[in-house]
């Protein structure tokens, strides 16, 4: 897969931090000179023939020509104007993760962790890679599956959990580690003594088929069509939301014209990496000891086999990632 994309795209793998992509945004919106306003809540949208309003919970409003919703998964926008019965649901999996400074582990720990390594659990699946660019982070996670919890405030039901999760999983990861063997188990003992606190995430999700504009509104990314992290698409589809939308705003249309059209391109696309990201999560939920060995087993023979038939070369299972928005006829 690799291969194939660095061939058709000219670039490869390159892992990069949430962090550092807001830094350079916040740095490109700065130099254009554009005013940021924080620590505002939205109350209401109100929409007349040719404007839209949005006010706020300070006592302050904005008007302007179209309104863009791009607030997250929580979306206000999507709640109070475009679509108030679409609801993020919980998906039952959710995430245990920690970042560890390279320079933390030996040379031939950091050497062994660079690119994408998946181990296998009967809790679920565990993952190692560096992060950022340079290679000075790590990152682990265990993507396992999790009750909801029972508990009428959810708020206080995952706070409680995130501190059962993490302890829980801090015993069993260092009784696991114990018996793990050669190498690999040893950098694994190396990283995971050098964590010092362990994230807990739940995941949820937005089910597909909802409104994504009304009016002069519409949504964008996960306020339009959050997803579970499984496909690695998430940004990805967020961005091709921005790209697309200014090419349709270039054109001149109405926006109803181009809303319109954002929604035909846009959905197919959205929906078809939704459902490979809800199918990813099949192999990340708990199972036993012969589910475990089929699931590696599966895996074995898959790599073996795109190896035999050089479908690396092919570039099977990449059509999804390499994809260009800009190329897309409007």
């Amino acid at each position: 897969m690799v291969a194939a994309a660095k061939e058709q795209t000219g670039y490869g793998y390159m892992r990069i931090k949430r962090t550092d992509l807001l830094d350079t945004l916040l740095k490109a919106v700065a130099e254009a000179g554009i005013a940021l306003h924080y620590n505002k809540s939205l109350i209401s949208i109100t929409e007349s023939a040719d404007s839209v309003t949005a006010t706020f919970s300070d006592g302050t409003s904005d008007t302007a020509d179209l309104l863009l919703g791009c607030d997250g998964i929580h979306s206000a926008v999507r709640r109070l104007h475009v679509d108030a019965d679409q609801a993020p649901v919980y998906t039952g999996m959710s995430g245990l993760g920690a970042m560890v400074p390279a320079s933390c582990v030996s040379e031939a720990t950091q050497k062994e962790m660079r690119g994408m390594n998946i181990t296998m659990t009967q809790e679920g699946m565990f993952g190692v890679m560096t992060c950022t660019a340079s290679d000075d982070e790590i990152q682990w996670f265990l993507s396992k599956e999790v009750p909801l919890p029972d508990s009428e405030d959810a708020r206080n039901g995952w706070e409680l959990h995130r501190r059962e999760e993490v302890e829980g999983f801090k015993t069993q990861l260092h009784k696991t580690l114990e018996d793990a063997g050669g190498e690999w188990g040893n950098n694994l003992r190396e990283l995971i003594g050098k964590t010092t606190a362990v994230k807990f995430y739940p995941i949820y999700k937005l089910p597909t088929g909802g409104r994504w504009y009304k009016g002069r509104t519409l949504l964008l990314g996960d306020a339009a069509h959050a997803m579970p992290p499984h496909a690695g698409q998430g940004v990805s589809m967020a961005f091709e939301d921005a790209f697309l939308l200014v090419r349709l705003l270039e054109k001149e249309l109405s926006l109803v014209d181009a809303f319109k059209l954002f929604n035909e391109i846009r959905r197919p696309r959205v929906e078809e990496i939704a459902n490979r990201s809800s199918s990813n999560a099949k192999v990340r939920r708990k199972t036993g000891p012969w589910g475990l060995w089929l699931k590696e087993t599966g895996l074995w023979l898959f790599m073996q086999g795109a190896w035999a038939f050089g479908m690396d070369r092919w570039g099977s299972e990449t059509q999804q990632m390499v994809y260009d928005i800009n190329e897309v006829s409007i």
